[in-house]
């Protein structure tokens, strides 16, 4: 559609929108053994990933494919059903994305979803216009009374939806009939239930289709009568088995030990990497932990401990000094983040080096990291709006092979998998953390002195929060250092100080995220104290903007 281009971004935010040398992880645990898999083809919605979620929280294993990949490579992998996601494109358009032709005549059911569902009718002999008429944001569905089976078994006639669509299906193909309809669109919903192919105009990934995740149940384990055996149980047990077939198959090949580095941040994302990549290859697994000098007070040392007492290797690199110098005179947040990722690289190199051979090196990426970077072939069709750490950051030439274990999960179900490794809670509940750490919440120069205020700040408003009963409630909340400065009194002189913000949000999983409604209490203890013990900074304001327009981190 060619109108879902303006939207499909708002459609995002409204729901939920961290090889070879140098590429990206491929070998994510899409070899799920015995358990069924619905496969998810992307044309470029950015809700996507967000379908292949829904089906996950079903308890079937799901994955985003790219539009184009050839039905000869999904074939082998025996999917229940293919599901085709939206996208900003007029299927009618030159250049616009297309399926395999085969997925057609594989014989297995199919669900189009908006643009997915054009595409349908497009192949099978039907016709898509661009109406005048167009819908976006909530809408009213009228399902056919005959209904009874398919998608809306079980629901009422009347349905509450999410539109995003300019385009149209003006005529059905042969065999298909209309289930749903709504005052400007006439096929809302269609089927064929002979072939098993079901489309829908609207989003029922989107928490605005209010009952869209009982029509995805009604596809995937009726229509295609998928199991719901994936699990976290499950998910480990072929990710540890993928991670150690990969390993053990490079080290046979090369003659190498196939040593494995982990880039150990201590957040939940690289904690449960770590350990599962450990329970693959064991003691060939060394977790490096950078201290760039941009960790939050006391967390290096935290870190090393609790590794320690989990059985893992772990390596601090104290390389504090060395990223201030790279780092001097830079403002620029994406210079930062690039000039922190590379040498975070050089780093690992230079302990690869001191460790012997050292093949494989392991990330804690996940998928939100990889939309929002959009980097890799797989995101082709996303908008890029940041470079991550985990995966824009990485210089062109890295001397590792990547292993990202958790690069398609989202941040719910890493703290699934970590509960069911036996991480303790503290570790697994922590709040997410960016791999540049303070480095991008200090807005201008990174200096020194800038770090230790931040720090102190920062920890004043995790202690605040974590006494005020609210820390699991919160996605995330932390201090920011801004590049301003204030007037102000203390006792009997005028100051001339630091200004700090204060960011604490409510998200499912980083995608979008509204500003936290703390207490006014809470805040004003904050301020007061870091006022008081903070030197240097004389005013604290709260960021009040949710995400979008504004992202989670201000750089």
């Amino acid at each position: 559609m060619a109108d879902e281009a303006r939207v499909d971004r708002t459609v995002a935010a409204e729901e939920g929108a961290a090889e070879e040398s140098g590429a990206p992880d491929t070998d994510t645990p899409d070899r799920v053994g015995h358990t069924d898999e619905v496969i998810v083809l992307d044309f470029g919605s950015q809700t996507a990933q967000l379908i292949a979620r829904r089906v996950r929280e079903l308890n079937v294993y799901s994955e985003l494919l790219p539009f184009d990949t050839p039905w000869s490579e999904i074939a082998p992998r025996r999917p229940k059903a293919l599901i085709l996601s939206g996208g900003p494109s007029s299927v009618y358009e030159a250049g616009s994305p297309h399926p395999d032709p085969a997925i057609w005549t594989a014989g297995i059911p199919i669900l189009g979803i908006c643009y997915g569902m054009h595409l349908m009718a497009h192949h099978l002999g039907g016709r898509v216009l661009n109406f005048s008429r167009k819908e976006f944001g909530p809408a009213t569905v009228e399902v056919e009374r005959s209904e009874t089976n398919g998608l809306f078994a079980g629901l009422a006639t009347e349905q509450q939806v999410w539109m995003s669509h300019g385009d149209s299906i003006e005529t059905l193909p042969t065999g298909f009939h209309c289930t749903a309809s709504t005052v400007s669109t006439r096929f809302a919903a269609v089927s064929d239930p002979a072939r098993r192919f079901y489309g829908i105009q609207f989003h029922p990934e989107v928490v605005h289709t209010r009952n869209g995740k009982r029509m995805l149940a009604n596809f995937v384990l009726d229509v295609s009568r998928a199991r719901p055996s994936w699990t976290p149980a499950n998910f480990i047990a072929s990710t540890v088995d993928e991670v150690r077939r990969r390993v053990d198959t490079h080290s046979r090949a090369t003659g190498t030990d196939g040593r494995v580095l982990c880039a150990l941040s201590g957040g939940v994302d690289s904690a449960v990497a770590a350990t599962l990549v450990h329970r693959a290859v064991g003691d060939r697994l060394t977790c490096v932990h950078v201290d760039h000098g941009m960790m939050r007070k006391n967390e290096t040392e935290l870190l090393k401990t609790a590794f320690e007492q989990l059985g893992v290797k772990v390596v601090v690199v104290d390389a504090r000094e060395r990223f201030l110098r790279k780092l001097e005179g830079v403002t620029d947040p994406e210079r930062k983040r690039h000039i922190i990722g590379n040498e975070f690289i050089r780093v690992f190199e230079e302990e690869a080096a001191r460790l012997g051979q050292i093949d494989f090196l392991t990330q804690g990426t996940l998928y939100p990291d990889v939309i929002e970077s959009a980097t890799s072939v797989k995101e082709k069709a996303a908008v890029k709006i940041k470079t991550h750490h985990n995966v824009g950051g990485l210089p062109d030439d890295i001397t590792f092979q990547l292993i990202e274990p958790l690069r398609y999960l989202f941040k719910d179900e890493v703290r699934a998998v970590g509960t069911e490794l036996g991480l303790p809670d503290s570790m697994v509940g922590r709040q997410p953390f960016p791999g540049p750490g303070l480095g991008i919440r200090i807005i201008g120069e990174i200096t020194q002195e800038r770090l230790d205020t931040l720090r102190e700040a920062d920890w004043i408003v995790m202690d605040e929060i974590k006494s005020a009963g609210l820390y699991n409630d919160i996605w995330q909340s932390f201090a920011i250092l801004t590049p301003l400065r204030s007037v102000g009194v203390m006792g009997d002189g005028r100051t001339y100080a630091n200004v700090v913000a204060i960011r604490a949000v409510t998200s499912e999983d980083a995608m979008t995220a509204d500003w936290a409604k703390l207490p006014y209490e809470l805040l004003g203890r904050i301020s007061s104290r870091i006022v008081n013990e903070v030197p240097g900074v004389n005013r604290v304001v709260y960021d009040i903007s949710s995400k979008p327009p504004a992202t989670i981190e201000w750089e």
